[in-house]
């Protein structure tokens, strides 16, 4: 990999969600390096330096070298942060991707100001792919279900709750649960422990659930649409899912690379 002795030449792609926030560190179309860390609502622009900075010297390369920045943001104040970063770190402006952006990717929701930009990265992601219709399915803080037809249009979808917060539902609102954790697989349905049988109801419920929406949303297209499925957690519920058909973790970095690259051909 190249180092620092080559400036210009690296720009980030952020997509940052209420728990957590992925970066991917690009050398022109090349993913060198990507990070997914805690979200913090309240960061400073300095803070999220000092992260970026300390992000970048393990892929070896400085801050200074970045030349771009461009994000998907679903927490609002955050926006103004990274905002106040790049003047100060940063060679340009950050690109951030919201209404006045297009991505190219024409938005049949009624309101299409409701749709979190992460969900329209993802789509622009699958359906540059693929070129046919497609289901995503992104377990994040939510469990979203981002449909596009055979045109490439956004069609909608479904929103349920994401695992983890189930997870820390049932531990806030019970008097006896425990907080269990999530990142390893059940081994069985009948568990004989109270967090084993956490474990299996939320894993293989959520995996009921994404069959279940699934199936219903296939009868809602006219042709068969390919199911992908992205986010930390996916790899732990998609092979409890039979409707799955590709597991693609870094389908919004994708999708802000292929934002990025469009700004950029048009002048940007």
């Amino acid at each position: 990999m190249e180092n620092s002795k080559h400036p210009g030449k690296y720009f980030l792609a952020v997509d940052i969600g209420n728990t957590h926030t992925v970066i991917g560190l690009f050398q022109n179309d090349c993913l060198l390096k990507d990070w997914r860390i805690r979200t913090d609502k309240e960061a400073t622009s300095d803070e999220l330096a000092v992260s970026l900075d300390q992000l970048c010297r393990l892929a070896e390369i400085e801050l200074r070298d970045v030349c771009d920045i461009v994000i998907s943001c679903v927490v609002p104040p955050l926006i103004h942060s990274w905002e106040e970063l790049t003047p100060h770190y940063v060679k340009k402006k950050v690109l951030v991707v919201q209404e006045d952006i297009p991505v190219g990717i024409h938005i049949l929701y009624k309101r299409p100001y409701e749709v979190g930009a992460d969900r329209l990265v993802n789509s622009l992601a699958a359906y540059s792919r693929y070129k046919n219709a497609v289901i995503i399915v992104d377990y994040g803080t939510a469990t979203t279900f981002d449909c596009v037809s055979s045109k490439g249009e956004y069609l909608g979808g479904s929103i349920a709750p994401g695992l983890l917060l189930a997870a820390e539902a049932l531990f806030k609102g019970t008097s006896r649960l425990p907080r269990v954790e999530l990142f390893a697989k059940p081994e069985t349905a009948l568990s004989q422990d109270t967090a084993s049988a956490i474990k299996a109801g939320i894993i293989y419920g959520f995996a009921g659930l994404t069959d279940g929406i699934i199936s219903r949303l296939f009868t809602e297209f006219t042709q068969k649409p390919k199911v992908i499925a992205t986010g930390g957690l996916a790899p732990i519920i998609t092979p409890y899912c039979s409707l799955v058909e590709t597991v693609l973790p870094n389908l919004v970095l994708e999708g802000l690379l292929l934002i990025y690259k469009r700004f950029k051909a048009s002048g940007g």
